[in-house]
């Protein structure tokens, strides 16, 4: 009897592949196959309906699996365990009830690990597509839909074309505003430290003022410092305590998406769509020296922190056996997420599939970045399960008058856990300091102790630092804003919008950023709103569990929104930033920060009485706007083909350098870039132009004959209809070059 399975990746295939016997076939879907149409809403409401369409390039997938389908008995889906799998497997359901005969059974299963014992277990278990999960994705489709088709057109009149607005990626910009104006608003305050240098028959201890008399030392100028250490060097000092106590420290819980984006961007440096990435080949599996591939870790989009009984078992005795029975506590470290209600409880933590294939034993079969990854889960997950690690800690309090000085030792006497996971995520915390501190050990209570030396030093407070990926991350998981499966789309699309730059890996946001985040939260309070958000992803966990109507959810979503669009739409004028900067052409207006098809500029609030424009310079730590220095034309040694007469010079356009004859307006040539071949439906020149969205190839005798090539080409004929250029599209990822031909109703691509 032929089975089918059904995947989304098609990397998965070898790795189940070795599980099954020749009765099943395995195909993928690569991703999804259908979604809502891209050049309209396709939602409609009373009743709301969800009109989806065939994605481009999957009709021959979708032929494929309906072709592999006829005469099958048994169909198995088993895209990913969550909410977009879901979609992927009703999607697919539609498909090949068209083609199955009425006796075939479909069959949902899921997996939370491509092992063996996994994958039989789950088509020995299957069940239904899960509808409620379907509707949870639905929902969430649906909103992203009208947020994003209904903002942006608002965004494109009050600001400039091609702006989009996201559901929870505008949130996310928001705490990037909202970060960015705290520093520019930050006034750093001056404040002291004295640290004393204390010796008696015992040794040396330096320790820090930290109260005078019963109030904490907080020191806000030189002249107050001064006028301590003067009296400090009139006293007595005696060590009036030392308290010794033991300080046990805890492992950390096991990764889940969040932790693990976190972790590898701090300690790894990787990006958070590089973790995923290469979390999604571990999941997926490697060769590790054979033909077929070995899944190494558990799935990777999760914000479970649950353990199977199987794998806390494994891992006990691989810790007990390698590392000695005192590194084993009495009983399994159980982890609970932070937040119940929002934990998607249906996969566990991430972790290796088998604790005995150590980062070491298979280092050789994977790329460096793979390596470190698994090594760096490997770790986690064994020392989560390992006993805590033991400090002594000895503080040692010195008076003198009414001055206290105090220090606080940390040594290590039991590693525990730390024997394994020593690596430091968070770079806002470390305890490095406090473990550099080595006090004498000959110290007693009431003995005498000698100042002999006073350091004061001069701090500044500092600004909040901007997000990082990882501290972005960690901020949209507290406050409950995104998904496990939505961090990484979140950041790419914030950078892809120009709404924000990196400067030293750190977000800064553009003044178009800063821009678009105040029309919103002006305009739309409650779709941008911190809380509001987190309470729709808990809405949606809740279709997904059946405790909530999807068309309840979206209505109740829509009249309130219907009411901000109609108050946003109400004023549709140009937005723009007021500066202090006064106009240096007419000499009485303020300038204003625009947005044009080259990006923001500043322009007088005179226009168009007043045309005057400039670029600007944004002092990053202070907010100060000022004029950017005009770049001048530079005269270039080669002569005007035009009129022979002046020289060509570079010169700055709204688009970019050209370059032009120096002798305008009595010469207007421009050089243009012209292409080996004519224009082939009028012979003319075939030239270089510049447009908003880029470069394009085009016929010199336009608006008369609109011949164009749009992007990169290579001069090579088109070997199935002779056209002469075939375009070129290079993958950013890959770098894969794609020849093309130009004619849509030619195919030819290599």
């Amino acid at each position: 009897m032929k089975k089918l399975l059904i995947v989304e990746s098609p990397a998965k295939i070898k790795t189940i592949k070795k599980f099954l016997d020749d009765d099943f076939k395995i195909m993928s879907t690569m991703g999804h196959i259908k979604d809502l149409p891209s050049k309209k809403m396709g939602v409609t409401r009373d009743p709301i309906a969800i009109e989806y369409v065939t994605l481009e390039n999957k009709d021959k997938t979708i032929a494929d699996l309906c072709k592999a389908a006829h005469g099958i008995d048994t169909v198995y889906l088993a895209p990913d365990p969550d909410r977009e799998g879901e979609i992927i497997a009703w999607h697919v359901a539609e498909e090949l009830k068209k083609v199955l005969n009425k006796k075939a059974v479909i069959h949902r299963i899921a997996f939370n690990e491509i092992t063996k014992t996994a994958v039989l277990d789950a088509i020995n278990n299957p069940h239904s597509i899960d509808m409620e999960k379907v509707a949870a994705q639905q929902a969430r489709r649906v909103l992203d839909r009208w947020v994003g088709y209904e903002v942006s057109p608002i965004l494109w009149k009050k600001v400039t074309k091609g702006l989009s607005a996201g559901r929870v990626q505008s949130v996310a910009l928001k705490l990037i505003c909202e970060r960015e104006t705290e520093i520019r608003a930050f006034k750093a305050e001056e404040y002291w430290s004295i640290h004393g240098t204390f010796t008696n028959t015992a040794g040396s201890v330096v320790a820090a003022l930290t109260h005078i008399g019963k109030k904490k030392a907080e020191l806000g100028t030189q002249e107050a410092t001064d006028t301590i250490v003067t009296d400090l060097k009139k006293q007595d000092f005696t060590i009036d305590s030392i308290k010794d106590k033991k300080r046990s420290k805890n492992p950390l819980p096991p990764f889940m998406t969040s932790t693990l984006q976190q972790a590898a961007y701090n300690a790894l440096g990787f990006a958070v769509e590089k973790t995923m990435r290469v979390a999604q080949n571990l999941y997926e599996g490697v060769s590790l020296g054979g033909d077929t591939p070995t899944a190494l870790i558990t799935y990777m989009r999760t914000d479970s922190l649950r353990l199977s009984e199987t794998a806390l078992t494994e891992t006990r005795q691989y810790i007990g056996g390698n590392f000695g029975k005192e590194y084993l506590p009495g009983s399994v470290q159980v982890y609970a997420s932070k937040s119940k209600a929002n934990t998607q409880d249906a996969h566990e933590a991430i972790r290796p599939i088998d604790t005995a294939i150590t980062p070491e034993s298979v280092k050789m079969h994977l790329s460096s970045d793979q390596a470190k990854l698994y090594e760096l889960i490997w770790k986690r997950f064994v020392a989560c399960q390992m006993t805590p690690a033991l400090y002594a800690q000895r503080q040692v309090t010195i008076e003198g008058g009414k001055y206290t000085f105090s220090v606080t030792g940390s040594t290590l006497i039991f590693d525990g856990f730390l024997k394994v996971y020593m690596i430091q995520e968070d770079e806002d915390s470390s305890e490095e300091g406090e473990k550099k501190v080595i006090l004498p050990g000959g110290l007693k209570e009431k003995d005498t102790t000698t100042l002999k030396k006073i350091d004061p030093k001069q701090h500044f407070t500092q600004p909040p630092p901007r997000y990082n990926e990882g501290s972005l991350v960690k901020e949209l998981e507290k406050e409950g804003i995104g998904r496990p499966s939505t961090y990484a789309t979140i950041l790419n699309t914030i950078r892809a919008r120009s709404y924000t730059t990196l400067e030293k890996k750190r977000f800064i946001p553009t003044e178009l950023g800063m821009t678009v985040t105040k029309i919103l939260s002006e305009g739309l309070p409650h779709i941008i709103d911190k809380k509001f958000t987190a309470s729709m992803e808990e809405d949606l966990d809740k279709i997904a569990a059946g405790e909530l109507d999807r068309d309840t959810l979206l209505n109740g979503f829509y009249e309130k929104f219907e009411k901000d669009l109609n108050e946003l739409r109400g004023d549709l004028g140009k937005s723009a930033q007021t500066t202090e900067i006064v106009c240096p052409e007419c000499g009485k207006n303020k300038l204003l920060i625009r947005f044009g098809k080259a990006g923001e500029f500043l322009g007088c609030s005179g226009f168009p009485e007043c045309p005057f424009t400039s670029n600007f310079i944004r002092n990053q730590e202070s907010g100060v706007i000022e004029l950017a220095e005009r770049e001048q034309p530079q005269e270039l040694a080669t002569v005007c083909p035009q009129c022979k007469q002046k020289n060509l010079r570079e010169m700055v356009g709204k688009f970019g350098k050209f370059i032009a004859c120096s002798g305008y307006p009595a010469c207007k040539y421009i050089h243009q870039d012209k292409a080996g071949f004519k224009c082939p439906n009028d012979g003319g020149d075939v030239v270089k132009r510049k447009w908003r969205g880029g470069t394009f190839w085009g016929c010199g005798n336009y608006p008369k004959c609109k011949f164009a090539l749009f992007g990169e080409i290579e001069e090579t004929p088109c070997p199935k209809c002779n056209l002469p250029a075939l375009i070129k599209k290079i993958d950013p990822k890959t770098e894969k070059v794609t020849l093309m031909c130009s004619d849509k109703k030619c195919d030819y691509k290599k």
